[in-house]
């Protein structure tokens, strides 16, 4: 069963509407320090970014529905401070830190640090791990869209491409297995691939039925045909 953040397909949430090219890229000055904190507060290595993401998947639907885009990425980092004993609960609410000093303080993001981590990004690809499966043009087909090691946790294939037939378009090496990466099973590096899915193949009534649809899915999400 997906979560209500695995939106592709679904009916029902109302039409979508796009920003205006020319807006301005924080709607509110909160905004950006939303995103601050959050990319400050990664680099105390507690949590991996599929951690992350998942985190905002947890969050209540009810909550998850009504909650603007960055107030789920500072509700979900609100949750995950507290499960990982950074602050408690109650310095959340009163506004105000423990007196005590943190071990974590030798890990913060200083300021003159910032520009180099950010530009050094955060590659997923990596040596070894699994042999690669399926070669150039192969089809093959997806399995069901869930972590099949966690039940209700993290994966990357789209609920409305499950169980759907496409062929392999290229493959990109092996890449961090997002699926066991955000429950702390280590980063389990597996091939990553290009599919291709007629849009035929994924909607019932597809606008233009000879486009594709390119959808970059790791090797445990695909079976041969």
């Amino acid at each position: 069963m997906s979560r209500l953040h695995d939106m592709g397909g679904r009916f029902g949430d109302g039409p979508v509407v796009p920003e205006p090219a020319d807006g301005p890229v924080f709607a509110e000055e909160w905004h950006a320090r939303a995103l601050a904190v959050t990319l400050a507060a990664g680099s105390l290595g507690l949590w991996t970014l599929d951690a992350s993401r998942h985190s905002r998947e947890r969050l209540l639907p009810a909550d998850y529905a009504v909650f603007s885009y960055y107030e789920k990425w500072i509700s979900a980092l609100c949750n995950m401070l507290v499960e990982h004993d950074v602050v408690s609960r109650t310095e959340l609410r009163s506004g105000a830190a423990a007196q005590k000093p943190s071990p974590l303080q030798d890990r913060r993001l200083a300021p003159e640090k910032v520009s180099r981590v950010l530009s050094s990004g955060g590659p997923t690809e990596r040596e070894g791990g699994v042999d690669v499966r399926f070669a150039v043009g192969a089809a093959v087909r997806t399995r069901l869209g869930q972590n099949q090691n966690v039940n209700g946790g993290h994966s990357r294939l789209p609920a409305y491409a499950a169980g759907k037939s496409g062929r392999i378009l290229r493959c990109y090496g092996a890449h961090v297995f997002p699926d066991a990466n955000a429950h702390g099973m280590g980063e389990a590096p597996e091939p990553l691939y290009c599919v291709a899915f007629a849009a035929s193949t994924l909607w019932a009534h597809a606008e233009n039925p000879d486009d594709e649809v390119m959808l970059d899915l790791w090797q445990s999400y695909l079976d041969p045909m």
